[in-house]
């Protein structure tokens, strides 16, 4: 919720002084925000998986006069492919998670949002988040079409996301590196 408020208060305005035409809500701070909050994610899992390849090939590498720069680029990032990889996915899919960020960044707009156009995210929109909140706050009836719309919308979002930890997983046992 911070971080929606954050959108609201710093990023709309600075896109504001750039783009004169953008709305209050938009999609523009929503995506950037949720970029910023996938951050620190990325870094802290890439770190790992860079800090778990052996000494030894690092070692291998300054023996046969590399740099640091030329180790950490053709050693240590290679050797660490498969967790870098699986940290941007996992990102991504808390990405696609995320609620109220987005939902207070983005508005809560029912409208249909044309991703080839531009200057579609320079105004507000529904997000599948902001949507199930939208029903919650209503009155919902066991079995009505607001109840099952509630539970597509977040069936399809846990399957979404559990799409994107098993390709997580799959790229991580294809790319992995064994060292003894």
């Amino acid at each position: 919720m911070v971080y929606g408020f954050f959108a609201l208060i710093y990023i709309t305005p600075a896109l504001g002084t750039a783009l004169p035409d953008i709305a209050f809500f938009n999609m523009a701070s929503a995506a950037i925000v949720v970029g910023i909050m996938i951050i620190p994610m990325v870094a802290s899992i890439s770190e790992d998986a860079m800090s778990a390849v052996p000494d030894e090939l690092r070692e291998a590498g300054y023996g046969l006069g590399a740099t640091k720069f030329d180790v950490s680029t053709g050693v240590v990032v290679p050797a660490a492919a498969s967790g870098i990889f699986s940290s941007f996915i996992l990102a991504l899919s808390r990405a696609i998670g995320e609620t109220m960020a987005v939902t207070i960044a983005a508005g809560s707009q029912a409208r249909f949002l044309n991703p080839i156009d531009p200057t579609a995210y320079l105004e507000g929109a529904m997000p599948m988040t902001a949507a199930m909140i939208q029903l919650l706050t209503g009155d919902i009836t066991g079995g009505g079409l607001a109840y099952r719309s509630l539970f597509a919308i977040g069936l399809t979002l846990f399957l979404t996301t559990l799409l994107m930890n098993v390709v997580s997983d799959l790229v991580a046992a294809r790319y992995r590196e064994e060292y003894e």
